[in-house]
């Protein structure tokens, strides 16, 4: 008699639903495994034996097949051990085991383990088989027990796995996270205010902290430009620590997309921020595909966070080239023979560069050592194309100020933006709204809609130029806690958009 189980394999970003069958035929002893699994599912043939031994378990006498089903597609992975045992330790037991699924690597000594792979195939689970009975490993309780519409077991060895497997109990019950929370229409979103660097360290330049908080409100895009020293990898570093709270679905894609990367796997309230080299390879910043599983790049692991740049017209120019894609679409696609994956990756993008090769143009005590044509070329580096696609531009000059500000205070007015935005109704901030919603959105008086058409006119400005100004002057009318947006909120939008 054939028995099923349910299990699953990697596919991209996503996963493929596998059927684990098992077949007891008479015959030489024999333990084959068929379905184009790949080598970590073969040695699964001694993990297998060693737990069931050490389960009291004999392997049976019996030429056994397991296949893996579809046949078409390469599976790896380790958690394949566990839906294999079961199936082999319950050959003679008469029970359904199809409507189950079960992921876990076997000791030898039939302890179940947790693997990172684990995480994103449950939310894979979820969207084909809502509401279905899946047994895990007791390691990852803390992290798999919130995941939503599954009827979640957990078991720290075969024997354990087993007993459930026979009697369904102690289902899973949901963990209470212990962060700190703002519930909007029953939705809760989770923040940290502990702010390891403080907006306070920065000294002076008024004018770039408050573009860094009006790029925080709405995930807008922004360059700092401005002589070495001045504060602008400060100002990027600290810009973490007052993004806008973050939701569990997004919690749950950050986790996806780091379990893909084989990272370690927390929820946390503190957006992703990633820092890559100028020296950084093409792949690692967009990502690459191996044998049908896709290793995100920097973009894309910093997906519902921050992706910085520093000195920025030094990296490679087709690396700036590629960024315009997902700068405009919040996503990456990759393709390949016969294969198309889509990288999620909506960021706030922080670029930070010099004026000159040397630095030194905007400085008021050094002099710039650059030509002309040196400036020409250094700047030349960042196209058109993809400077229309950052929101503020931000020049730092040399500042003997020394006015202060708290990062608390600036997050403060985050987290009041943030519940306008979503009592408004929005589903995405601000520097992230469509063109329906925009028209829902970011209304404009009749001074401003004059002011607009006027900025259009003489400064020729594009579609695209447009929508930033009107999206950003959105999250400025926010900070003012003004529905509408005005004149001023306008003008200031303007006064961010020439490099």
């Amino acid at each position: 008699m054939v028995k099923k189980l349910l299990c699953a394999t990697r596919f991209g970003v996503g996963a493929k639903i596998v059927e684990v069958e098992s077949i007891f035929q008479k015959g030489l002893p024999s333990f084959i495994i068929t379905g184009l699994a790949g080598n970590s599912i073969q040695e699964a043939k001694q993990r297998v034996n060693g737990a069931l031994s050490n389960s009291n378990f004999e392997t049976p006498n019996f030429k056994i097949t397991i296949n893996l089903s579809p046949s078409d597609i390469v599976k790896n992975g380790s958690h394949f051990d566990l839906p294999i045992a079961l199936l082999i330790a319950l050959h003679r037991v008469d029970i359904d085991l199809s409507n189950w699924f079960a992921f876990g690597e076997l000791g030898l000594d039939s302890t179940i383990k947790d693997s990172p792979i684990i995480y994103p195939l449950l939310l894979e689970v979820v969207k084909a088989y809502p509401n279905s009975n899946v047994l895990l490993p007791k390691d990852g309780e803390k992290l798999y027990c919130n995941v939503p519409n599954l009827n979640i077991y957990f078991a720290s060895n075969l024997n354990e796995a087993l007993d459930l497997i026979k009697n369904p109990q102690n289902k899973s019950k949901k963990y209470d996270f212990d962060f700190k929370s703002l519930k909007v229409d029953s939705t809760k979103y989770y923040y940290d205010d502990s702010f390891k660097l403080d907006f306070y360290d920065v000294a002076g330049q008024v004018f770039a902290k408050r573009a860094a908080l009006i790029a925080a409100v709405g995930m807008h895009n922004i360059i700092f430009d401005g002589s070495p020293g001045c504060g602008k990898s400060m100002i990027a570093k600290r810009m973490q620590y007052i993004l806008p709270p973050i939701s569990f679905e997004e919690m749950c894609e950050c986790i996806k997309i780091n379990a893909l990367n084989n990272k370690d796997l927390a929820y946390s309230p503190v957006r992703p921020f990633r820092n890559p080299h100028q020296s950084s390879s093409k792949a690692s910043i967009l990502g690459s595909i191996m044998q049908n599983e896709a290793r995100p790049g920097e973009i894309s692991l910093s997906h519902n966070g921050i992706l910085f740049f520093d000195e920025l017209p030094n990296f490679h120019k087709s690396i700036l080239e590629s960024l315009r894609e997902p700068l405009e679409n919040n996503e990456l696609s990759i393709s390949r023979v016969n294969l198309k994956f889509i990288y999620p990756s909506s960021i706030l993008f922080i670029g930070a560069m010099n004026p000159c090769p040397c630095g030194n143009l905007y400085s008021l005590v050094k002099e710039c050592r650059c030509k002309d044509s040196e400036i020409k070329s250094y700047r030349n580096k960042l196209s058109e194309p993809f400077l229309d696609r950052i929101d503020l531009f931000v020049k730092m000059e040399e500042t003997k100020s020394n006015e202060r500000i708290h990062s608390k205070d600036l997050f403060n007015i985050v987290l009041d933006t943030f519940k306008m935005q979503k009592e408004r109704g929005q589903i995405r901030l601000n520097g992230k709204l469509n063109d329906d919603e925009i028209e829902k959105f970011c209304i404009l008086d009749d001074n401003a809609k004059d002011l607009l058409n006027q900025a259009i006119n003489r400064f020729g400005l594009s579609h695209r130029g447009r929508v930033k100004v009107i999206k950003l002057s959105r999250s400025i009318a926010d900070i003012d806690k003004s529905e509408i947006i005005k004149r001023n909120h306008l003008l200031e939008a303007l006064s961010f958009r020439a490099l």
